[in-house]
This record gives C-alpha cells, sequence and structure tokens, in this order.
C-alpha cells in the first residue's frame, strides 16, 4: 500500500481510505469484518462524518459500538470526521459554537480522546473566517482534533480560510471518478473552443492543492455521476468498461482495482475514499494503491470515459 505523509498526522496515509458512511444499519460483525479487511489491505485511514447515519452521529457511533478500540488499537488509526452540515435545514453552519459542538459529539460517539483529521463538509456560503479560526484554534490547544481540512472547496474559499486559520489545510475532499473527472480533464483540453470540458468549474482546483501541498482525496471513485449509480459493468460505458476489463486482465487484478489505479496514478499523490461496505470490493480496491498504468494506459482510460484527449 502506496503511503503519503500529511501534516500534524502521526501515521502514514495510505492513498486508499476506507469511508464508513453506510455502516448504520450493519451488525457488529459485519462492521468488524469491513474494518479488518481494510486493515489488512493495508488501509490504516477511516473517514467518517457527524450528518452519516439515521441519526446525528450515528455511524461515528456504530463503528465504536463494533469495534470497541481498545487505546492501544486506536492508535493504529488514523480517524477522519467532518463537520458542518445540518441536516434539520439542510443548511451549513461553520460558527465557531457549532464546529466545536460537533466535534465533542463525534469524540462521544467515535469513543476517543481525539479526532485525527476534521474537515468542513462542503462550503457554507454565510463563512465568517474568524469564527472557523477560532474554533480550529480551541480545537486544536484542546488537543481534541490534530489537523484540519475541506471538501469541495474552491481555492478562492480555501485562500480566505488561510487568511485567518494558522492551521494548516491539510485535505480538500471532493468528487472525483474516471467518468466524473472535470477537476483533471479540464486542463487536457484547455482553451478549446466550443468544448464543455475546457470550461474550468473550480478554478484550478488540483494545481492549486499540489502547490500548496492539499491532500486531494476522491470520494465516490466508482460512481458515474452524482450518486447516478456505477460506471463499472454499466452499459451506459460499453467502451470504458472494455478498456477497463483489458488492463485488469493484463495486470491480473478486478476491475475495481483498474478505476482505483486511474486515480492512485496521478502524481498529486491523492487518496481514494471507499464507499463500499463489501469486504470484497475493499480488497480488490486497494489493490489498485500502486498499479503503475503507463501514460498510454492511463489516457486511454480517460478518452474510453468519453473526455477529449486532443
Amino acid at each position: 500500500m502506496k503511503t503519503i505523509d500529511m501534516p500534524d498526522v502521526r501515521l502514514p496515509a495510505p492513498n486508499i481510505v476506507q469511508g464508513l458512511m453506510r455502516i448504520q444499519e450493519k451488525t457488529d460483525d459485519e462492521v468488524r469484518e469491513l474494518v479488518r479487511t481494510a486493515r489488512e489491505s493495508g488501509i490504516t485511514f477511516l473517514d467518517h462524518a457527524d450528518v452519516y447515519g439515521a441519526e446525528l452521529h450515528g455511524c461515528e457511533r456504530r463503528f465504536a459500538e463494533a469495534t470497541q478500540l481498545t487505546p492501544s488499537e486506536r492508535e493504529e488509526w488514523t480517524l477522519q470526521t467532518k463537520a458542518g452540515i445540518v441536516r434539520e435545514g439542510p443548511y451549513f453552519d461553520f460558527s465557531r459554537e457549532h464546529l466545536v459542538s460537533s466535534v465533542e459529539g463525534s469524540l462521544e460517539a467515535l469513543d476517543t480522546d481525539y479526532i485525527d483529521i476534521l474537515l468542513l463538509h462542503r462550503p457554507d456560503a454565510l463563512v465568517e473566517p474568524e469564527e472557523v479560526a477560532a474554533a480550529f484554534d480551541e480545537l486544536k490547544s484542546s488537543g481534541k482534533v490534530r489537523a484540519f481540512g475541506v471538501s469541495n472547496h474552491t481555492p478562492r474559499q480555501i485562500d480566505l480560510l488561510r487568511k485567518y486559520v494558522d492551521e494548516p489545510i491539510i485535505a480538500n475532499q471532493v468528487q472525483l471518478s474516471i467518468t466524473h473527472a472535470p477537476l483533471v480533464a479540464q486542463g487536457v483540453a484547455a482553451n478549446m473552443q466550443n468544448l464543455d470540458q475546457s470550461v474550468s468549474r473550480d478554478d484550478g482546483l488540483l494545481d492549486y492543492c499540489r502547490l500548496h501541498d492539499i491532500t486531494v482525496q476522491a470520494w465516490s471513485p466508482f460512481q458515474a455521476g452524482f450518486f447516478d449509480g456505477p460506471f463499472l459493468g454499466s452499459d451506459r460505458y460499453p467502451e470504458l468498461n472494455a478498456v477497463v476489463d483489458r488492463l485488469a486482465a493484463a495486470y491480473d487484478v478486478p476491475p475495481i482495482a483498474i478505476a482505483t489505479a486511474w486515480i492512485t496514478r496521478h502524481p498529486a499523490d491523492m487518496q481514494v475514499v471507499l464507499g463500499t461496505t463489501s469486504p470484497e470490493r475493499v480488497a480488490g480496491a486497494a489493490q489498485g494503491s500502486e498499479i503503475p498504468l503507463t501514460r498510454a494506459e492511463w489516457y486511454e482510460l480517460t478518452r474510453a470515459a468519453g473526455y477529449t484527449i486532443p
């Protein structure tokens, strides 16, 4: 498993992350098998959020109840969670009071003394960056959170935070898959007239993150679009699946590993956030951590997904 170093994070971070947003209805044995499979595959980084589950902090609590980590076992994991979404609205709240309260709820639900990484969960249009700074300072000084990041933020939104926040912004979790890749594909076809792919929708987010040592975390890595079903095995993408299957056979891995490798092959050292609760799919995706796709193979996958390669 390939790993990267992230500021203020004790453990080397694997480039595959296990997301736990769908474990609410899983039994203790099912949760433990999922986590055990992740660990055996080299994944020691778990992704949560306060809003995941049937009730607030539901999946965080389900995880803690099922795993019952001892203090020494807790030290073997990087636990990341998110705050900022208010489900009853729904709306967003990046106030100091809300962020601190959310973290305290996550600490209780996860049965831990600290969160390794806290992400701001989607942008808050009413953000007051001074409030975020105050929350981060309080959470860091109290030892409740060790590092901070964002999700789905643009470069300018991050710059606004960085004007006031002293703590490094170490991660930005955004949607990315072979078929949902404006983050990557726009730059390939820059300045091409009348081509939708050429339109910048994120102000150069990927390059910005690379310039500022912010790790991009790719969520929904196997979704065709915004929660509209997977592309793997879908008859909507026959050409792409033909290429994926051929490369999977060549590398002797399952197709999900090739879909993972398309992201991990990128030199930005991105992390792939898995949403599946299938141990088999977790183990298969983990095999994509270090597959050495050639440039020709990477571009062939991109073209087969429907993107223009000039």
